[in-house]
């Protein structure tokens, strides 16, 4: 399995999340967090449709490309994990790579705070981005999901009632 930029960005967060959605446990779908985002995704820029492309490379779905400048955009609600939302960006700048575009760069969005973050990826950040894959894929491949990592972020996250829930005692 080549792991997505989801799997990327949950690297970034929690390996839990990570190893959960890897083996078919989705709980993106229970959370208001996750709604708001998709809300913000079809509003915030209701032109942005016509003048993008969705792409597909290898399993990864860059929501808004613009071939004729070669920028991916992307767009996030807040930038409280910016770092993981940086590294989704390089993944996908490094796939696009991997497919024969050179020196595309990124643009991250955050439409609410009305700001941007430009990523690029560089050919020093290429054995970086390898490295990411190579983890993901020990950790995909592992047989037991790995333990909670009990932070504040927890509390935001669509996975928190799976986490934390907690037999009664009898």
């Amino acid at each position: 399995m080549f792991p997505t930029a989801t799997l990327v960005n949950y690297l970034h967060l929690c390996h839990r999340k990570l190893w959960l959605h890897a083996n078919h446990i989705r709980m993106e779908h229970t959370s208001e967090a996750v709604a708001e985002g998709k809300q913000l995704h079809e509003h915030a820029y209701p032109q942005r449709t016509e003048r993008y492309r969705e792409i597909t490379l290898d399993g990864s779905v860059i929501d808004f490309y613009d071939p004729y400048n070669k920028v991916v955009h992307e767009m996030k609600k807040s930038d409280k994990m910016e770092h993981s939302h940086i590294a989704q960006v390089q993944f996908y700048l490094y796939l696009l790579q991997k497919n024969g575009v050179e020196g595309a760069t990124g643009l991250i969005e955050y439409p609410k705070l009305r700001q941007t973050q430009q990523v690029s990826l560089t050919e020093e950040d290429v054995p970086m981005v390898e490295g990411w894959i190579r983890v993901i894929e020990q950790l995909v491949d592992s047989e037991k999901c790995p333990g909670r990592i009990a932070k504040s972020k927890c509390r935001s996250c669509s996975y928190f009632d799976f986490c934390y829930v907690e037999e009664l005692p009898e």
